[in-house]
């Protein structure tokens, strides 16, 4: 499946908007003048995909900074997104963030209903499960079908995370209450199919996701989804100086969430451990910097849904989207989702280089480089009955050996507006062609 991006990250330089504040005061730093009241920025959505159709939208992220005083921290942000694809997929997203709305603590809101007609799966355990590009490909002989590795999801989530603290600036708490509901279904291939010529249609054979159901390993419980009530508590160290793009520091979360079966998880409850922690380094003051993040996910009891599976713990979701591994959020260049198991360990290493600062607009602007290699595996596989697998058919799903490291390297570009509203331009490549080829992404923020 290929897609075009018609739009370059710099055209939404265009789209920064204009501050609301009364004042402003110079600050020493690179000249950067301190910000009051309001300021937003916008990044426009165009991009067109072979078999989901174009894609328009915007999205919209307003910060008040108050009187200033604490600039670059913000008393309040207000984040807005819709795009749609013409095929039905799309991403209907608010998402709030303040540490003022009530005293002592830091509150965020996440308000999300996204589509995707065709997100990405791979089966389970990494290269425990085999990928075979030959199937998609449809100039081949192999060919299956462009959607092979693909399901139709829906997902709606509400999200609202507290921190607070425990002793000092430094050590904090965190906790948090979160609803989903997933609408699983096989690829709808009617919808994506209408208008096509007929050459360009997608063949109606079963995928990945419907065998798996057909031979039991998803079970008829799990294969439509249903609702998620988790509820999370941990502890957090933060010593960063700059939030959006710390200098030095750290950030270290120990984190536990589960779903409790008395929230209504009948179903499958369980609950899951999160140890993430993430450091930083001046190299050069104010302008290159080197960070890493390792993180380590397990399933600790209850036996999850098979849907469940990639999300990642995080106790502020700044993306649309927080799953893998693999993808924009985790391993960038890897295929989204190739990694996913009962327990995992992840990392990344990246330089960061903010090259020029300037105004554009009257806003304080920079722009970095970075350069990263990230990496992952499956520390715990899922456990699954393989037994209803036809003989015939089993190599060509499976691999005996134990899942092991999947590697990714890539560079990237940053425009940042006032420190807070950054536009992020990543591109990754894999090192093993079953984890797939490249990956360019367009969005926000730094990964971490």
């Amino acid at each position: 499946m290929k897609r075009i991006i018609i739009s370059l990250c710099t055209i939404s330089l265009l789209a920064t908007g204009t501050t609301f504040s009364q004042e402003e005061k110079e600050k020493p730093q690179h000249q950067e003048t301190t910000k009051t009241g309001w300021t937003f920025g916008a990044l426009p959505t165009i991009t067109f995909d072979s078999d989901l159709g174009f894609q328009y939208g915007a999205l919209v992220n307003l910060y008040n900074y108050g009187d200033g005083s604490r600039y670059p921290q913000f008393d309040h942000s207000l984040y807005f997104e819709v795009s749609r694809f013409t095929k039905g997929s799309g991403i209907n997203r608010f998402f709030f963030d303040s540490d003022k709305l009530i005293k002592g603590l830091r509150t965020t809101v996440d308000l999300s209903f996204i589509t995707d007609k065709a997100l990405d799966f791979y089966g389970f355990n990494g290269y425990e499960s085999k990928y075979n590009t030959a199937w998609e490909d449809d100039e081949g002989d192999d060919y299956a079908t462009r959607v092979f590795y693909k399901h139709e999801r829906k997902m709606f989530r509400f999200k609202t995370d507290l921190q607070g603290k425990l002793s000092g600036e430094k050590l904090g708490w965190v906790g948090g209450f979160t609803y989903y509901n997933f609408d699983i279904n096989s690829v709808d291939i009617d919808n994506l199919n209408e208008g096509k010529d007929e050459e360009d249609k997608l063949p109606d054979v079963d995928g990945l996701y419907d065998k798996y159901v057909e031979w039991g390993i998803i079970t008829d419980k799990e294969k439509n989804g249903g609702p998620l009530i988790y509820l999370k508590l941990g502890i957090a160290y933060d010593t960063r100086d700059n939030e959006p793009n710390p200098m030095n520091g750290v950030w270290t979360e120990v984190v536990l969430q589960t779903a409790p079966s008395f929230l209504g998880n009948s179903d499958w409850p369980h609950t899951k451990l999160s140890i993430t922690h993430r450091q930083y380094f001046t190299i050069i003051k104010n302008d290159l910097s080197f960070a890493y993040r390792v993180g380590y996910q397990k399933t600790i009891s209850g036996e999850p849904p098979f849907f469940a599976q990639p999300l990642i713990i995080t106790s502020i979701l700044l993306g649309a989207s927080s799953q893998g591994l693999g993808g924009s959020k985790s391993l960038r260049g890897i295929l989204r989702n190739r990694i996913v198991g009962d327990g995992f360990v992840y990392g990344n290493l990246e330089l960061r280089w903010k090259f020029l600062h300037g105004k554009f607009l009257d806003q304080n602007i920079y722009l970095a480089l970075n350069t990263f290699v990230d990496g992952g595996k499956v520390t715990t596989p899922i456990k699954f009955d393989s037994s209803s697998v036809p003989p015939g058919e089993y190599n060509d799903y499976f691999n005996q050996d134990k899942d092991s490291l999947h590697l990714s390297y890539g560079a990237g570009l940053r425009i940042a507006m006032n420190q807070n509203f950054i536009i992020a331009c990543d591109f990754g490549k894999t090192t093993n062609a079953e984890d797939g080829n490249t990956g360019l992404y367009i969005g926000l923020n730094w990964l971490f």
